[in-house]
């Protein structure tokens, strides 16, 4: 599948650069990025897991395509395929691609005299890669190959995947080196609700998934992202899930009322720090866990 002509349009407003020839992979500067580079503030990311902010490469192998229509999601759903169609890009085209482009974004910087002039240099060589903006980056065929390139050029990554695939995850031969699976639901019945998975038995693909967090070797992580009026509740069977499936950490994070997610939710549903960090707490007591961190301007609660 290639986006339309509108479509692409429509990202390339709010700034997704499309990379390579078939136009299924992108990397947008991330809000933190250039928050950092103002030296203005950092991502969570930073403060949790000490990757700098000014040298984070926001991307995606796989824009077009994903398994779900998560409510909260602030991409335009309807043009997403929950299978690869088409052709595909090399993994060294894509980081190239994705590299010129976080600089062509940046370029502007080097007229601001609020810059700060060593990270805007060092901007330009970025050395952590955020696989997660937009899409399920599973789906795309040559993830593997995708996570070992960025590891020759000795980048960071985190792999984020809505766990709707676990064959693959399970044969992942270069892992990253941190690891989300997300669980936005407690229960079946909240997560076919509010994700609206387009596969078959997607609850116990998420499972299968989760399952799987203590085999890797590399940092795992459980993020949650939580509505208030949809997925707020039974505090206790997500503790159940967490307790089971034994992650390194649990990011429990606020839907934030932006993009195209404002077609589906409210304000209303956007949940205050106060409420994150309640819930979070009520989770961390009832699976042993303990408030680790947070990060106030992003709403979310870390728990170890």
């Amino acid at each position: 599948m290639s986006l339309s002509k509108e479509n692409m349009e429509k990202l390339q407003k709010i700034g997704y650069r499309f990379v390579g020839n078939h136009r299924h992979a992108a990397a947008k500067i991330c809000h933190w990025t250039k928050k950092s580079i103002l030296d203005e503030g950092v991502c969570y990311k930073q403060k949790f897991y000490g990757i700098e902010s000014h040298r984070c490469l926001q991307m995606s192998p796989s824009i077009p395509f994903c398994h779900q229509k998560c409510l909260f999601c602030w991409r335009d759903v309807s043009v997403t395929d929950t299978e690869w169609k088409g052709k595909m890009d090399d993994p060294g085209e894509i980081i190239d691609g994705s590299i010129a482009a976080q600089r062509n974004l940046l370029c502007g910087f080097f007229g601001n005299d609020k810059a700060n002039k060593k990270k805007l240099d060092e901007s330009q060589d970025p050395k952590h890669a955020a696989i997660s903006l937009a899409g399920e980056p599973m789906l795309y065929p040559k993830i593997d190959n995708l996570i070992e390139e960025f590891h020759r050029r000795d980048f960071t990554t985190f792999l984020v995947t809505n766990g709707m695939d676990p064959w693959k995850l399970e044969n992942l031969k270069e892992e990253p080196t941190q690891l989300y699976v997300s669980l936005d639901a407690p229960n079946k019945k909240i997560f076919e609700k509010l994700c609206i998975p387009q596969v078959d038995d997607g609850w116990n693909k998420l499972n299968k998934s989760l399952d799987l967090l203590s085999s890797f070797k590399c940092r795992s992580v459980i993020r949650m992202t939580c509505v208030k009026g949809y997925n707020m509740q039974k505090a206790g069977e997500y503790a159940d899930i967490i307790e089971k499936t034994n992650p390194d950490y649990v990011e429990v994070k606020a839907y934030m009322y932006v993009g195209d997610s404002r077609r589906r939710l409210k304000w209303e549903n956007m949940p205050s720090n106060q409420e994150i960090y309640d819930f979070a707490a009520l989770i961390a007591e009832k699976c042993d866990l303990k408030i680790k961190d947070k990060a106030y301007e992003s709403r979310v609660v870390l728990l170890a």
